[in-house]
């Protein structure tokens, strides 16, 4: 089959290359899907690259352990393990290998059991494969590490990227009061996803507001903990996510470890996270597509060969929502 394939780091363009390779097995516990979409993710930019360096040490210290890479599916089922019984193949799915495999970016890909959902019926597979991991980690953000409820009100920084797309429509589902930080170019689009109110970060700094959030989820910027401790309520949360860096070795890890140790010091909770895919939350996901709460918003779609000019786009940080890839021809 084809796959897209990097053995060792540097830009995409100079280390991504079309090639053929074996079709993947289920196993007992897996599924193999037949892939109709990919998107792509920061995550895969990152591995692409080994930046920031200290995640080598998971990942493969001088080249890459996984040589396909592609964090988001959407396709059919192709064949199942003996031990899966609840995934038929031909059922059309949706999921994410991210942190089990990955291997998005072929023709087939293995996804353990667990990380995958039948596809909402409303969504096509382009549509699709631009949900899960960038709204489960919205999702989890929110509702596990943010303790979002009705009638909070969230600061979502980065909201026209693709977890701040997410991000927007899923917190106006828990009924809260939602402002989204981006750039002057994107502000009707932010605010056509539900936002109360929308913050142009390039004449307006957040932090320097008079408003006080229950809420912030930063999903881009480079704003440090002690900085958006200041919009946060007494007893607010802070969920970092990401955030652009310019440091190699250690990226935006730095500001979030700061902020966890700085946590049990002071009232408000600062924390991060990294998503974990599940099937119970691409269900729930599922179900705000399919009652309208949830939209994903597609930027571009590249060809299956363009992967590495893919990446480059949204290393430029200007992604509107998500960029997805189409499959193989």
């Amino acid at each position: 089959m084809k796959a897209i394939v990097s053995r060792s780091y540097g830009r995409p363009d100079q280390v991504l290359r079309v090639e053929d390779v074996d079709l993947p097995v289920a196993g007992e516990d897996g599924i193999v899907v037949r892939t109709r979409a990919s998107s792509v993710n920061p995550a895969d930019w990152h591995l692409v690259r080994g930046e920031p360096r200290i995640a080598r040490a998971q990942l493969g210290l001088r080249a890459p352990k996984h040589h396909v890479l592609g964090c988001d599916v959407s396709g059919e089922v192709h064949a199942v393990g003996s031990g899966v019984t609840d995934i038929r193949p031909g059922d059309a799915v949706f999921g994410s290998p991210f942190m089990r495999g990955f291997g998005a970016f072929a023709e087939y890909v293995h996804v353990p059991r667990g990380c995958l959902a039948a596809k909402p019926a409303s969504l096509t597979h382009e549509q699709a494969a631009a949900v899960p991991l960038a709204a489960l980690t919205a999702l989890q953000g929110l509702r596990d590490h943010g303790r979002l409820t009705a009638g909070q009100r969230v600061l979502i920084i980065g909201a026209s990227g693709g977890v701040g797309t997410f991000a927007v429509q899923i917190a106006r589902s828990f009924d809260a009061e939602v402002t989204g930080v981006c750039s002057a170019r994107n502000v009707d689009l932010v605010r056509s996803l539900g936002a109360d109110h929308v913050v142009d970060y390039t004449s307006e700094d957040v932090t320097r507001s008079s408003e006080r959030y229950d809420l912030v989820l930063q999903a881009a910027g480079a704003h440090t903990a002690s900085a958006l401790r200041r919009v946060l309520t007494s007893r607010g949360v802070l969920v970092m996510i990401s955030g652009d860096s310019e440091g190699r070795w250690v990226g935006p890890v730095g500001r979030m470890v700061g902020a966890r140790l700085t946590s049990p010091f002071v009232g408000q909770t600062l924390t991060s996270f990294t998503v974990t895919p599940n099937a119970e939350d691409l269900e729930e996901v599922g179900r705000l597509v399919e009652a309208g709460a949830v939209t994903p918003v597609i930027d571009r779609t590249y060809a299956f060969g363009d992967v590495p000019d893919a990446l480059l786009y949204l290393e430029t940080g200007r992604a509107r929502g998500k960029v997805v890839v189409a499959p193989v021809p």
